[in-house]
């Protein structure tokens, strides 16, 4: 357990000459201060330092939801104080280098090193720099067989956690699945850990008997002559051979946050949110997500509405947002929005609906929610053709968007965001034509609209990323296209999309190669990673910080083809860098849907019928709605 040593404030004169220096203060509305707890007496007990790091900056950390939960979970408890780092902007980060200043937290002001425990979140691939970048800032040896008994314990979790393999060499801990129940355990294990007896390996062999928490070090990895992997072996049978996904089961009972932090700075998401469930029950092939966070678990409405009320009490937002994989999936959301609409009237809230589902697309909803502002809506049919969303177990109508498009235009909306992926298992030219086809289809929704409804030009924005193959979904055994591919697909698009009131936006090409890297790889691109950093990478998932020759350059340097990784289709009989971990579906249900794929044949919703994927095991949720039927 640290001490609190002095505080170690950013000098006044660094601070002048950074851009929103804000970032760097703390202070914020609901901010934690356990300070005056840390000089304790012998009736109080030790405090457990926990520094939460979210790797990208302020304005994207502090908008994200897992960071609200845990740092008030944890702030719960009477032994363990919370803080926060986030990665410093290019103007501070040059500062703390030159000056020889340690990243500090924002509630003390203590270096990341004198903490017990540091967790990072992983919400994205390219993000895994900026971690090795906090680490070497934080004065903490970025390999986790460089840290001795006094260093801090580094734990990962986060959505992006199912294949850990590339940071297998940095992280000691990964927390595989929601991390409210397996945190408490792992702090409650730490506090009969004794530094100066026992050893860090002692401790961290611990740690394995918890449901959910994986070791990189007590695993190897046996390879083939042609790069694929032979085995996964245990280098101590103590351990699991393979590691469960661990989950909230009644969210109804799970903690949230109702006293979120306020930023004291612009951020990009700065609103009030709520969780209406976790899991997703469409069965999308290509969504990650959709599948690592089965069963699909709800909170009731009365739940969520004295959550809304205590948030926005707490902290003075005027607007609240819905939080979900598919927020029209929740089975009470006509009286939910009724409800919600009633409460944010009363305080003049501004109630943000997410995209709805195109196929119960509601205008009553939408027009009383957006009473004070009409912002615009975004819709993802995700492919233009419906052959292609068959393929990829999207089920939805061209009529279904049409008929959504005719109703956002109907009630005063003018602007309308449709997201596509390029790129797609099975795709060709004319999908690809399909989705310029079906935009300017919208466009024709509004111009065949009574001349007095048209009193606003529309304003249609068609949005493209690249499509790239994650573990645990049923086409993890496909090839990404290559950057050639990308261009001509991407072009072909922009061709066909040469309308006036049509605006085209697509992601980067080379920077979705690299995700695809990361994404799949295995322990050898921890490496790449790793001499990316050294030669200046550290936000790439930042387009002006982002550099792909960098990314070439330390491939070749390890004799890593990034083909390996990227365009190679895999085997069925293949084993994956992720196999030892166990998200809830089972690996013969994901080829059982990449197989349907092929033929383009639909899998119907977990809450209409189930299909066996695995999360039956878990016995929550929508899974226990057809145990009952049975």
């Amino acid at each position: 357990m640290v001490k609190l040593e002095k505080e170690l404030f950013y000098p006044r004169h660094v601070l002048r000459q950074v851009e929103k220096p804000a970032q760097y203060l703390g202070q914020e509305w609901n901010m934690i201060d356990k300070s005056e707890n840390m000089d304790h007496g012998q009736d109080m007990l030790p405090m457990i330092r926990f520094g939460f790091c979210f790797p990208d900056l302020y304005e994207i950390g502090m908008s994200n939801m897992a960071l609200r939960i845990i740092y008030n979970l944890l702030n719960q408890r009477a032994d363990v104080w919370c803080e926060r780092f986030f990665s410093p902007a290019e103007d501070m980060r040059g500062f703390l280098h030159k000056l020889n200043i340690p990243l500090v937290s924002l509630e003390s002001k203590t270096p990341l090193n004198q903490f017990d425990i540091v967790g990072f979140t992983l919400q994205y691939e390219m993000s895994f720099p900026t971690i090795l970048e906090m680490l070497d800032l934080g004065e903490i040896p970025i390999h986790r067989t460089k840290r001795t008994r006094h260093s801090p314990i580094v734990v990962a979790g986060g959505p992006i956690v199912y294949n850990p393999e590339p940071l297998a060499d940095f992280i000691d801990l990964f927390l595989i699945g929601d991390g409210e129940e397996l945190l408490d355990e792992l702090i409650d294990l730490y506090k009969t850990w004794d530094r100066n007896k026992e050893s860090r390996e002692s401790f961290l062999l611990r740690c394995t008997k918890l449901k959910g928490v994986y070791a990189p070090q007590f695993y190897e990895f046996v390879y083939n002559a042609d790069g694929t992997i032979a085995e996964i072996k245990r280098t101590n049978t103590a351990v699991p051979q393979i590691i469960q996904k661990r989950i909230v089961k009644d969210l109804n009972k799970t903690y949230f946050p109702d006293k979120p932090i306020v930023p004291n700075t612009q951020i990009i998401h700065d609103r009030a949110y709520l969780e209406l469930f976790r899991g997703c029950s469409r069965g999308c092939r290509f969504c990650q997500a959709g599948m690592v966070y089965r069963p699909v678990r709800e909170r009731s409405v009365d739940l969520l509405i004295e959550q809304a009320k205590n948030v926005l009490d707490s902290t003075g937002y005027e607007q609240l947002g819905l939080l979900s994989l598919s927020t029209g999936d929740y089975s009470e959301l006509p009286e939910l929005g009724e409800r919600l609409i009633e409460l944010c009237s009363e305080q003049q809230i501004n109630l943000s609906l997410p995209s709805l589902r195109l196929d119960s697309f509601s205008f009553d909803l939408m027009s009383k929610a957006s009473q004070t502002r009409r912002t615009g809506l975004t819709f993802a049919p995700e492919a233009g053709s419906q052959r292609l969303r068959d393929i990829i177990n999207k089920d939805i109508r061209e009529t279904d968007l049409l008929k959504a498009a005719k109703i956002a235009f109907t009630g005063g909306w003018h602007r309308i965001k449709l997201y596509f992926m390029l790129g797609l298992p099975f795709e060709n030219e004319e999908d690809v034509l399909e989705i310029a086809q079906l935009a300017k289809n919208v466009l024709q929704v509004y111009h065949d609209l009574p001349s007095e409804l048209r009193k606003r030009r529309p304003q249609i924005t068609v949005s493209t990323s690249f499509f790239i193959p994650k573990p645990w979904t049923p086409f993890q055994w496909v090839r990404q296209i290559n950057k050639q591919e990308m261009e001509e697909k991407q072009s072909l698009l922009a061709e066909n999309l040469r309308v006036r009131t049509l605006d085209y936006q697509w992601h980067d090409y080379e920077l979705s190669l690299v995700q695809g890297i990361i994404a799949r790889g295995d322990r050898r691109v921890g490496q790449v990673i790793e001499e990316v950093w050294r030669n200046g990478g550290w936000l790439e998932s930042w387009s002006e910080y982002f550099s792909y020759e960098r990314w070439l350059a330390a491939l070749e340097k390890y004799n890593l083809d990034p083909d390996f990784y990227i365009t190679r289709e895999r085997t069925e009989a293949e084993i994956f860098p992720w196999d030892h971990i166990n998200p809830g579906v089972n690996k013969s249900f994901l080829l059982q849907e990449y197989k349907k794929s092929q033929k383009g044949q639909l899998t119907s919703e977990c809450n209409i019928s189930c299909n066996y994927c695995g999360a039956m095991q878990y016995e929550t949720g929508v899974c226990l709605l057809h145990v009952k039927q049975d």
